[in-house]
């Protein structure tokens, strides 16, 4: 497992942690002694300082995704102070953040979760951060637009899961039902590692995390930990067939023996997609419209495959400032800024009158803006009798987002923008109570303000004026919570873990403004709610081979602003309006899996799971003053609100499976199966986000220089008895059976990925996904997928 070699670099015991077959070096190992008294790591070069530890001590080399090591320093010493450490080849021993804040091992937690290291994302070179969740096989993401990505998770989507960078979520309250893109606001570029949390995670991270949790966590600044500079970059640059895309990034770490700079830059231009030629005619783009002067014309697209418009420009930029004066404390301070140009809503263009013609001139998302400041303090070996390791987080975000629609041959355009400020502390602890247990516990605190404008101006006269804005302009809506969490290890073959929280939500709008256009039956309206919540869980291991994972849990989601006070137009002729009488939906789930080790040359894993949603937040028929029509936007339109009004049981199976031919040739797939029905006014009928069935499959090759991975991704038939109502109601997204009728077909792809090491310093990764060119749309998308996509990429690291 660990090998040694020899090589004396200076007086000082300075050591070099290496990979055993890449000879790179690994920052962020953990070294420490058996009780844990002294505790260093190793910098950005894989390098750390010995110097406190005894010749005879034992220490102990910990990282993640790599198995642990034990060695004297003597043994260190004589082999001339290089330690090789062997990557994991199976996942189980991975250190994970997600599950309690604090690192802990993989094989502890009762949850599925799925990790996604640096090296994998770069080997993957995914667009956004959706395309690298989608990557993982296990998540399944929806596009209205090129711009977007809604990731699906065990039949859940949108604000019933929860997004969190760097422990802080990202989730705010005018996150909707519908379809989200906020995750393509955090760049891949920029991430160090990502987990996916199958499942319920409300104990540790409150409302929302009903169906999952998508932690990301970015790049840290490596410290030098001697006196001269630790200097690090890396530049890459990426262009892609189907897109026209043009991608630049470039990081540059300068670090000090006490302090470290991070700085990151990405850029991207995306072109018209490209559909491919193989598929259904119905995803073809004829015609789009034109507007010259202020006069719309439908004009006849030169290339059908060509989806206009959906080229957009995206820049992310970070920096990070970490300070560690002792080994016991560390400061870092983050700054995140994201930012689009102006793109369309593609799904939104394809609409079309009865008589034929085209719906929209223009539907476009504004430039969606995320900008975040945190500042993290984390202190480690206390000798408080409280905790053993505190981490304290203060974040501000500021998200911003507008929408911009005008219909064909109409001088009105409307437009309607948004805003949120969201505050956050939160102040965590975990202390050891004796040799097999510990306890994690903490408090956060939220606030979000929204900000609402609206107004629609004639492009022929230039003249605005003001209409109905989409959320209650100064709204705001903040919780306050308390959470712990229990840890039992009799032994290494069995951990029982369990948790309580208990959050508190207030929300209050002002709809005076909107009611010069609705005249609601109020203009005020607060909404107070509490929700106790629980986990427990067991994970087992008889033997070396198997593992069992037995988990329970329950979760909530509190109404937000979006759920309160929304106004917009769901669909053609229907209008969604604000409700004041709403409570927070629970959800009660459990979880089995097992994994089946042999070896560490084949290794399967099942998982089912079965979750009840209770008082579900759905939009449904609604009357308001009397009234089930009213004029919005010029058009008569159903009324509907967001309600307490339905249920949903939804169940799956999730295998997969690994096995290890030699030392440079694997396989493995992936399988996910998914199904839900919800009551909805007393009738049974399928869930929107439940996904189709989907698969992988993946053969890879590896040696020092060269990485092939050749595989197959699937999606299965979803019938129209299959498909939502809402989904039914957008025939325009979908094929049509033999009846006529709107299905989501099945579809493949074939693909090739190579990555070589030109030089130590230098390599190129070329992909082509969909070899045949298949024309395809993922199931609820609005936009068809790529063609045949050639995808090259630089990387060169100094």
């Amino acid at each position: 497992m660990t090998l040694l070699f020899i090589g004396i670099k200076n007086q000082a015991q300075t050591i070099d942690v290496l990979d055993i077959d890449t000879n790179d070096p690994i920052p962020g190992v953990a070294i420490f002694n058996l009780d844990k008294s002294i505790y260093t790591y190793t910098d950005s070069n894989g390098q750390a300082i010995i110097d406190d530890f005894g010749d005879e001590e034992l220490l102990i080399f910990q990282s993640l995704s790599y198995e642990k090591t034990e060695m004297t320093v003597n043994e260190i010493i004589d082999n001339d102070y290089v330690v090789y450490l062997e990557f994991k080849v199976e996942g189980l021993s991975e250190i994970i953040i997600s599950a309690n804040k604090f690192k802990q091992d993989k094989a502890d937690i009762p949850q599925k979760i799925i990790t996604f290291s640096a090296k994998e994302i770069a080997l993957t070179n995914p667009q956004t951060s959706a395309d690298l969740l989608q990557n993982t096989g296990q998540v399944f993401v929806q596009k209205s637009q090129l711009g977007g990505g809604s990731p699906m998770i065990r039949g859940f989507s949108t604000n019933r899961l929860l997004i969190t960078v760097d422990n802080v979520r990202m989730n705010n309250a005018i996150f909707r039902g519908g379809n989200l893109q906020n995750v393509i606001s955090i760049d891949p570029f920029s991430i160090q590692n990502t987990e996916v949390t199958l499942g319920a995670g409300s104990v540790v991270y409150g409302s929302d995390a009903i169906g999952g949790v998508m932690s990301f966590y970015s790049k840290k600044p490596q410290l030098s930990y001697k006196d001269s500079l630790y200097f690090k970059a890396n530049a890459i640059t990426r262009y892609s067939t189907a897109i026209n895309e043009q991608t630049f990034h470039l990081d540059a770490n300068f670090g000090f023996k006490k302090i470290a700079f991070l700085s990151s830059f990405s850029y991207s231009d995306f072109d018209d997609l490209r559909m491919g030629k193989h598929g259904p005619d119905r995803y073809l783009r004829p015609d789009f419209v034109s507007t010259t002067n202020g006069v719309d014309v439908i004009v006849q697209n030169s290339d059908p495959r060509i989806q206009n418009p959906t080229g957009y420009r995206q820049q992310n930029w970070m920096q990070k400032i970490t300070y560690e004066p002792t080994d016991k404390i560390n400061f870092e301070l983050g700054i995140y800024f994201t930012k689009t140009s102006e793109y369309a809503r593609y799904d939104r263009l394809l609409r079309r009158q009865n008589d034929g013609s085209l719906r929209s001139a223009e539907w476009n998302y504004g430039p969606q803006e995320w900008m975040m400041a945190n500042l993290q303090i984390t202190k480690q070996r206390s000798t408080s009798p409280f905790y053993d390791q505190l981490h304290t987080t203060i974040a501000f975000q500021r998200f911003q987002e507008s929408r911009i629609d005008r219909d064909y041959q109409s001088p009105i355009r409307r437009i309607r923008s948004e805003s949120v400020g969201v505050f956050s502390f939160n102040l965590d602890f975990e202390k050891k109570i004796s040799n097999n247990s510990n306890i994690n516990y903490g408090l956060e605190y939220l606030s979000n303000v929204v900000g609402s404008s609206a107004r629609q101006e004639n492009i022929q006269t230039n003249i605005s004026e003001p209409t109905v804005t989409r959320y209650p302009d100064g709204a705001t809506w903040k919780s306050f919570a308390a959470y712990t969490s229990y840890k039992y290890k009799p032994s290494e073959k069995f951990v029982f873990q369990s948790g309580l929280r208990y959050n508190h939500i207030f929300s209050q709008a002002n709809f005076s403004d909107n009611n010069i256009f609705l005249n609601l039956p109020y203009d005020n309206t607060e909404i107070t709610s509490g929700a106790l919540t629980g986990t427990a869980g067991v994970s087992w291991s008889p033997n070396e081979t198997v593992r069992w994972n037995l988990n329970t849990s329950t979760a909530f989601r509190a109404p937000n602003i979006d759920d309160i006070g929304k106004v917009f137009d769901s669909e053609p002729g229907a209008i969604v309006v604000p409700n004041n009488n709403l409570k927070a939906e629970y959800a009660y789930g459990a979880e089995l899996g097992v994994t089946l080790n042999f070896d560490d040359k084949f290794i399967f894993e099942a998982s089912t799971y079965y979750t009840f949603l209770d008082n579900a937040l759905v939009r449904s028929d609604f009357s308001l003053n009397g009234n089930t029509q009213i004029i919005y936007d010029g058009e008569l339109s159903n009324v509907q609100a967001i309600q307490n009004a339905s249920k949903a049981w939804i169940s799956g199976l999730e295998i997969g499976a690994r096995y290890q031919f030699s030392e440079n040739f694997k396989a493995k797939a992936q399988y996910s199966i998914v199904a839900g029905r919800e009551d909805s006014n007393g009738v049974k009928v399928p869930v929107r986000h439940v996904a189709p069935n989907f698969g992988n499959l993946h053969l890879e090759y590896k040696t020092d220089r060269l990485f092939i991975n050749a595989f197959l991704n699937y999606n299965a038939k979803l019938r129209n008895s299959q498909l939502a109502p809402s989904e039914v109601a957008k025939d325009f997204l979908y094929d049509l059976d033999e009846n006529g009728n709107p299905f989501s077909p099945a579809w493949y792809t074939l693909n090739l990925r190579c990555n070589y090491k030109i030089l130590e310093n230098l390599d190129i990764t070329a992909t082509l996904e969909n070899m045949t060119d298949q024309r395809y749309r993922p199931y609820s998308s609005g936009i068809t997928a790529p063609g045949r996509n050639l995808i090259l990429s630089l990387n060169y690291s100094l």
